[in-house]
């Protein structure tokens, strides 16, 4: 279930797990997400294990205040909320980690981050394997991170693959982690964002699709029509989805 949250309170719950060091593990669902879960009962009991699921895009805070009258004014879009927090975590000293992405998106979003935020302390950043992961990698990993200080883990691996990711290591990490999406080639200059009116229009994919179309054709050209399908059936009290899942395997996962 998405949570129905602003901004302010979806930063402050991940600030207060933060300066506790405690386990938590959060991601921004965009319609892509959503349907995941909708396909696979096993990524459908991993989401709705997570501490926030923030709707991101316009499209779910819509379906949102359709179907649940929550009144939201607003989506909670990955790459901003991710901003809202090194914020924050810059302002009150807190160590960040990021995970994913390439190196060269990597160096490109430190250095950026850390101009536009002088107080920003980077505990590390490594780029993502995208591949599952060998005996002894997650352990190596763990270690890694747990050993540089971080108190906030940023994680930029894909749907949903990245949603595992923190879902599976939650525990072993001991602080928040969040699953961001794309916020890393943004914020790293290697991608525009979108125009406001595309934003409040519910467009981004569009101008994402038009970016990098042989990469994306099947989230947006399967995924959005069953978005709308599910959404249809619902709103006519035809479907519900469940809000259990299947068991979680504990089997190797993409690093």
């Amino acid at each position: 279930m998405v949570d129905a949250i602003d901004y302010e309170a979806a930063v402050e719950r991940i600030m207060v797990a933060a300066r506790a060091a405690e386990p938590f593990a959060g991601t921004a669902l965009a319609v892509h997400g959503i349907v995941t879960g909708a396909r696979s009962a096993e990524q459908r009991r991993r989401l709705n294990q997570l501490d926030l699921l923030a709707p991101d895009g316009q499209p779910v805070r819509w379906a949102q205040n359709l179907l649940y009258k929550t009144h939201l004014t607003d989506r909670v879009y990955g790459p901003f909320l991710m901003k809202r927090v090194l914020e924050r975590a810059a302002g009150e000293g807190v160590p960040v980690y990021f995970y994913g992405a390439s190196e060269e998106t990597l160096a490109n979003l430190v250095a950026k981050q850390q101009a536009a935020l002088p107080g920003l302390r980077v505990a590390g950043a490594e780029e993502g394997q995208y591949r599952r992961e060998q005996p002894g990698e997650r352990d190596a990993l763990v270690a890694r991170i747990k050993a540089s200080g971080a108190r906030i883990v940023f994680v930029g691996l894909g749907v949903p693959r990245q949603e595992t990711f923190v879902h599976t290591l939650r525990d072993d990490i001991g602080v928040p982690l969040l699953a961001v999406g794309a916020a890393f080639d943004y914020h790293a200059g290697k991608f525009d964002f979108p125009p406001p009116w595309v934003q409040r229009r519910g467009l981004e994919w569009a101008w994402r699709f038009a970016a990098e179309p042989r990469r994306l054709w099947k989230r947006y050209v399967l995924y959005n029509p069953l978005f709308l399908w599910l959404l249809a059936l619902q709103a006519a009290r035809l479907w519900r989805p469940s809000t259990e899942g299947a068991p979680v395997t504990g089997g190797p996962i993409d690093l």
